[in-house]
């Protein structure tokens, strides 16, 4: 019998980790290509033979989303799974409405046969959208562990932007470590958090093999999600994180909405800024399509370490990169600290952004005023400096959860933004966390 012939679409992560779990040593699927999109400059290079398996001596090569026609057209493509995260659910149709008129089929991938089981107690904390808080969360539940005595591993959904053969497994445990694999703004962004508790944190491409690794130095793993993507490994306790600041995506958006459905605990997060209606929004739904999930609120407890230089001043926000792309928010925690501190005005950098940072807001306008942190590659690291050096502000105002001052030379003062989660109801993760991990 023929192969069946299969494109993957994804964005540098999920899809790869569905080809390892479903088609790598497939006789029966020859999987012709990967499409990428949603994160810049990751087409173009190869999923190379020593991860893509024997049965791809060459590779797979990874083409933008934008020749998917062509591929489904003129390769006789049978089959194309949606591999990516954080779109609306209209979104997913609309991209399986165009392959099924070009003639291939159209599928996601089960949830259940794309999580690995572990021999260690596993946590995954995941969410209904980018940028709901998901690191605090992860940050809360590594202290409870911590004070248990449990020794925590961390492993962080992918970003393998870089060279996938030397990034099929990734530790870190210093910054070092983030300066030896050149880690991104992003990457940083996920990675320094953990390192700043005593925590190892693991990445990379082939999670099989990362929690392997992982497991012989854990007593627990915790599972890092990444945008609102299912977790790569079954999880002991499923915690999902939903937002009041955007009620109803829980139930309107891939893949949040499966989590949302199958978690075991779901956190009503950042109530304390929210509308007490769009709270109350939220909770209905959370009752209604998940009722054996434990629900409860908590607050997102916003400081900054140098509120006078944010007073009556001229205040550059600067945010969570994701968060107000393919996220759509258009404020952060940056935007509400310097509200709170005094600032007399938000300065809007879109006049002054160059290269990349203006094609990221031509692209997002939904970014309003506030400055996205994008740092996927060098020339946007280089083009974010370039655009809050040229800002006429008097204060910068970071919200991502990293020292940009490490990787940015800025001619501008640096107030830093932290945020950490903060149950209304004290304890209830804590005993949930207790049930799983003896």
């Amino acid at each position: 019998m023929a192969k069946r012939r299969v494109v993957i679409m994804g964005a540098a992560g999920r899809d790869f980790h569905n080809f390892n779990c479903l088609f790598r040593d497939n006789p029966e699927v020859e999987v012709v290509a990967f499409t990428a999109t949603q994160i810049p400059d990751i087409e173009g290079r190869v999923y190379p033979p020593s991860l893509a398996g024997k049965l791809y001596p060459k590779g797979i090569p990874i083409f933008p989303e934008s020749d998917l026609e062509k591929l489904v057209r003129e390769k006789a493509i049978d089959d194309v799974w949606f591999s990516y995260s954080d779109v609306p659910h209209q979104y997913v149709m609309d991209k399986g409405s165009h392959v099924i008129a070009w003639g291939a089929n159209f599928g996601v991938c089960s949830v259940q046969r794309t999580m690995i089981a572990s021999t260690k107690p596993v946590i995954a904390i995941c969410a209904v959208r980018t940028g709901v808080g998901k690191s605090q969360t992860t940050r809360y539940v590594s202290r409870i562990l911590k004070a248990m005595g449990k020794r925590v591993v961390a492993i962080r959904h992918p970003m393998p932007y870089g060279d996938l053969a030397m990034q099929a497994c990734q530790r870190f445990e210093t910054y070092a470590d983030l300066d030896t694999h050149e880690c991104t703004i992003e990457e940083r962004e996920e990675y320094e958090p953990h390192i700043d508790n005593g925590f190892v944190v693991y990445a990379g491409v082939d999670y099989e093999m990362i929690l392997r690794e992982a497991e012989k130095e854990a007593d627990v793993i915790l599972w890092d999600g990444g945008n609102n993507d299912t977790p790569f490994y079954k999880p002991d306790l499923h915690v999902t994180l939903v937002d009041p600041h955007r009620p109803g995506h829980e139930l309107t958006y891939y893949p949040g909405e499966s989590n949302f459905l199958m978690a075991d605990l779901l956190i009503i997060n950042k109530v304390q800024t929210a509308d007490p209606v769009k709270v109350e929004e939220v909770l209905e739904n959370c009752k209604r399509s998940n009722p054996k999930a434990r629900t409860i609120k908590c607050a997102s407890k916003i400081t900054v370490d140098k509120p006078e230089l944010i007073k009556g001043k001229r205040a550059l926000v600067v945010e969570d990169g994701p968060t107000l792309t393919h996220g759509g928010m258009t404020y952060g925690a940056g935007w509400f600290a310097a509200k709170s501190a005094g600032a007399s005005e938000i300065v809007d950098a879109k006049p002054y952004a160059v290269g990349t940072i203006a094609a990221t807001y031509q692209k997002y306008p939904n970014s309003g005023a506030i400055l996205p942190a994008m740092g996927y590659s060098g020339q946007q690291i280089a083009d974010l400096e370039a655009t809050i050096n040229a800002t006429p502000c008097d204060v910068v105002v970071e919200g991502t959860p990293i020292d940009l001052t490490r990787i940015l030379k800025t001619n501008k003062p640096i107030a830093e933004v932290t945020y950490e989660l903060e149950e209304i109801e004290p304890g209830v993760i804590e005993a949930m966390v207790r049930k799983v991990v003896k």
